[in-house]
């Protein structure tokens, strides 16, 4: 089996990296690369509404029933299994990919055993699929937590405005002060018009960020966007779909 790859889209809040995680899985679908999972990785779930599916289940609810009920759990149940067993229940298995949701888990008390237990499983889980495809939170929570310290490509999306580029550029200093494996980092645009990208290209190389494009802004996925169809569904000539799939096809499968 090829050696999996977790891929990670990361920025600033709402400069579109949910859609960029859809348009990616599109790509990979349509290029009919392999098992792959995607993981939504934000509390706020926006991303089974972006791929037009329903989602029961978190794997925060399903944590947060577990850290009120381990105690209970009879003599010999061994706890990573058992939550193990919890979280692939839910897995969200559709016809060319599957989902987990993570959503949010509570905040009360102190949970680090079952948070190293989560890491561990979601480390087997992924080494299932070809690609793992991860949408994550908005900031730096998710580094400074090393809750993705194992990462192949990281794709920092950023809007045409200062505060994109340097959430993204903390994001990168934070993951190499930590010492996460992050293998590559890319900064990609994201509703850049042709007359401000070369502006977008000096500020990427003032903060020394590796950038490999811009989507321009398109009205047909702001269309499907406030109408609620599934980004899978453009059609395979549509400019925010071509720049995402010529992205990953340049930097992930060829």
């Amino acid at each position: 089996m090829t050696q999996p790859k977790i891929i990670a889209v990361s920025g600033k809040g709402g400069v579109g990296k949910t859609s960029f995680i859809a348009l990616a899985l599109k790509t990979l679908l349509t290029s009919n690369h392999g098992e792959i999972l995607v993981i939504d990785g934000d509390a706020d779930s926006n991303l089974p509404e972006v791929l037009g599916v329903n989602v029961k289940k978190t794997v925060g609810t399903i944590v947060n029933d577990f850290k009120r009920n381990m105690g209970g759990l009879p003599p010999g149940v061994d706890k990573k299994d058992y939550l193990e067993s919890l979280i692939f229940s839910i897995l969200q298995e559709e016809e060319n990919f599957d989902l987990l949701v993570m959503g949010a888990t509570e905040r009360e008390g102190c949970y680090c055993s079952v948070n190293n237990l989560l890491t561990k499983i979601m480390d087997t889980l992924t080494k299932n699929y070809k690609y793992t495809l991860l949408d994550l939170p908005a900031g730096l929570e998710h580094v400074s937590r090393r809750t993705s310290k194992n990462i192949n490509h990281m794709f920092l999306i950023t809007d045409a405005s200062k505060m994109g580029l340097q959430t993204a550029a903390r994001i990168r200093d934070l993951a190499k002060s930590l010492k996460s494996n992050f293998e590559h980092i890319y900064l990609v645009g994201n509703k850049v018009t042709p007359d401000i990208e070369p502006l977008v290209k000096e500020q990427a190389q003032k903060y020394n960020l590796e950038y490999v494009g811009s989507i321009p802004p398109d009205e047909e996925l702001a269309q499907y966007n406030l109408e609620g169809k599934p980004l899978l569904l453009l059609p395979e000539t549509n400019p925010a779909y071509q720049t995402v799939s010529k992205i990953i096809k340049s930097k992930i499968t060829e």
